[in-house]
């Protein structure tokens, strides 16, 4: 399990590794057609930001010999949030007084309608709260039995799970999971989680290796960014993404590394991220590897996505709601986080065209199931 690994590197040390490369270092990862991690950490260091126009030109063209002139978009379905955890950033959170909704399986095919008059999306990440005696794994197979007539790629992004859930809703038409260890500092980690499952390190940073057990055919990781310091947390999941490519090679794998956006919680960021700096470490988790498909949610703004759209990342969503039920009609229940961009997804499609690439609409089929 990755907890075990994650005790082999400590956070203080990885921070001050981080922070003492030079631009030889830098120099010398670029040179490199498959980076260690080690050289990975020369590209998010400080040492590395006179080198971002560089690093862009090597994203561009890892991406387009990986992904061509293609954005994979998706589009996310709240069906509830109850949520039994009490994290600070979180609009979920278990404390806040808000208007607590868990769609009824018409609700849900209502949804799924709405949204395909949105655009022709297959791909639907579903998303809840972590309440399991309300939206544990028997609530899950049955929106995925309601959701799959309408899309072909279907990504739960809900509270971890054992192993044997998982695969029992691979069964029932799972494509992937995706679950975001919001920071890998794991002294820190549970002041940021104090209650719930979620407060629980170990479950939540091994939940990975039970999706790859699983057989989950496509594994999304994330951290949140924020919280801690943004470079050892991304040096963090890129030790962890080079471990899980290791141990379960089938799965293909997403990262997202969003950044904090108002909640109803009021939570102020401790890290603030730049664009530039946003930009540099897309730059170089394209660098150091590959295939990873990289994503940006509508917390990002219209003009931002814009620009990394032809330099590293290869998947977007677009006409995003982030309360339940938010498709059908305007809900009660409060959102998640803010939008940033808020335009419909022909809106944002015909901007993928301009710039010359193709809207990707779906990635998966039935016939594969």
């Amino acid at each position: 399990m990755f907890s075990e690994e994650l005790k082999k590197y400590d956070w203080d040390e990885t921070t001050s590794f981080i922070n003492s490369r030079t631009a030889r270092d830098v120099e010398a990862a670029l040179r490199k057609e498959h980076p260690s991690v080690e050289d990975f950490m020369a590209l998010i260091s400080p040492a590395a930001a006179p080198y971002i126009e560089q690093m862009a030109q090597l994203s561009h063209k890892y991406t387009m010999e990986r992904f061509g002139k293609t954005i994979s978009m998706y589009i996310p379905m709240y069906v509830s949030n109850a949520c039994t955890n009490s994290c600070v950033y979180c609009g979920f959170n278990h404390n806040n007084p808000l208007t607590r909704v868990t769609l009824t399986m018409d609700q849900v095919k209502a949804e799924c309608e709405a949204i395909r008059k949105l655009g022709p999306f297959e791909n639907l990440l579903i998303v809840s709260g972590e309440f399991p005696t309300l939206n544990g794994v028997d609530y899950l197979e049955e929106v995925l039995h309601v959701a799959r007539p309408y899309f072909n790629n279907l990504t739960i992004e809900v509270m971890p799970m054992k192993m044997e859930s998982y695969a029992r809703l691979v069964k029932s038409g799972l494509n992937g999971v995706v679950c975001f260890q919001e920071t890998y500092h794991e002294a820190n980690y549970k002041k940021y989680h104090p209650k719930g499952m979620k407060s629980i390190f170990d479950w939540r940073v091994n939940g990975f290796d039970r999706m790859g057990q699983a057989g989950v055919h496509k594994i999304g990781m994330g951290v949140l960014i924020g919280l801690e310091d943004w470079r050892t947390d991304l040096t963090m999941m890129a030790r962890h993404l080079r471990y899980l490519r290791k141990n379960y090679w089938k799965t293909r794998y997403s990262i997202n590394f969003p950044r904090m956006c108002p909640a109803e919680g009021g939570y102020q960021p401790k890290v603030v991220m730049s664009d530039r700096e946003l930009a540099q470490a897309t730059f170089a988790f394209r660098i150091f590897d590959h295939d990873v498909d990289i994503s940006y949610s509508t917390r990002e703004n219209p003009k931002f996505r814009a620009n990394m759209m032809k330099l590293g990342v290869t998947s977007m969503s677009a006409g995003s709601k982030t309360e339940p039920g938010g498709y059908v009609s305007t809900p009660d229940a409060l959102e998640q986080f803010e939008v940033s961009d808020p335009r419909t997804p022909q809106a944002v499609a015909s901007e993928i065209r301009e710039l010359g690439y193709e809207a990707v609409w779906k990635d998966w089929d039935k016939i594969f199931d």
